[in-house]
């Protein structure tokens, strides 16, 4: 277990048009047990690339890591280029099915509209990642649009074709053998409650917390009950040699 003098090595991995400030208030909560830092996922677009591209961003060694959204999407392929380099796992608001046909259709009519007017892809997104009663919540609402408007277009356009094209990962499931935690909000609409059951049920010995009044951003809507859960996970981490 880790403690003040000999913090976790912990990656973070955001989602569609995130940042750092996805995850700024863990990393606050958490400064005490971990060494924190937050990989670029702008630069491709496939999630094979951006995982080799966070890999080479990782702490040296072996390390905890954790994913939310897309972050989860290329967390599993970490999980298949090195798995040897992972402590834990913890997988946030996301799924291991591929896209749909339907979810790919909606991201290419989202696809279509940034090229026109990129500020309308924000205002389309929000109501579907953030719980209803948070979306006058200035707090919540603005880091989202700051992460949005700095990113930009290019990124968007990259990272939609990095989720659009990422395999089916239910298979490789029962191959994750170390600690792994699996976290969603109770109103996530995007990737709803019985996805992470499919995958606390494939990976053997997860640990499955749902956050209630919370959406798709839940390291926004609930930070500090989430923080809690990380904590937790955390706690159950072999601090590497």
């Amino acid at each position: 277990m880790a403690n003040i003098n000999n913090k976790l090595p912990l990656l973070l991995l955001p989602g569609l048009l995130n940042d750092a400030r996805l995850w700024q208030q863990q990393i606050a909560d958490l400064d005490d047990i971990a060494q924190a830092s937050v990989a670029d996922l702008t630069r491709a677009d496939s999630i094979a690339a951006l995982a080799t591209q966070a890999l080479a961003q990782a702490p040296a060694g072996r390390f905890a890591l954790a994913g939310l959204s897309m972050g989860g999407y290329v967390a599993f392929e970490i999980m298949r280029q090195a798995p040897q380099r992972v402590l834990g796992l913890a997988l946030l608001d996301t799924t291991a099915r591929p896209d749909t046909e339907e979810a790919t259709a909606g991201r290419h009519k989202l696809m279509k509209l940034a090229e026109v007017n990129f500020p309308a892809v924000t205002g389309t997104l929000l109501p579907r990642v953030v719980h209803p009663s948070q979306l006058k919540d200035k707090s919540i609402v603005d880091v989202i649009t700051a992460m949005a408007d700095s990113l930009g277009k290019k990124v968007f356009l990259r990272q939609q074709h990095a989720i659009i094209g990422r395999i089916d990962s239910r298979p490789f499931l029962s191959q994750i053998n170390c600690p792994t935690l699996i976290l969603c909000g109770r109103e996530d609409v995007i990737t709803p409650i019985e996805v992470h059951e499919e995958m606390a049920v494939g990976i053997a010995g997860s640990a499955f917390t749902v956050i209630g009044e919370c959406g798709h951003l839940s390291t926004l809507g609930q930070p500090r009950q989430v923080s809690k859960a990380l904590r937790d996970w955390l706690s159950s981490l072999q601090t590497p040699l």
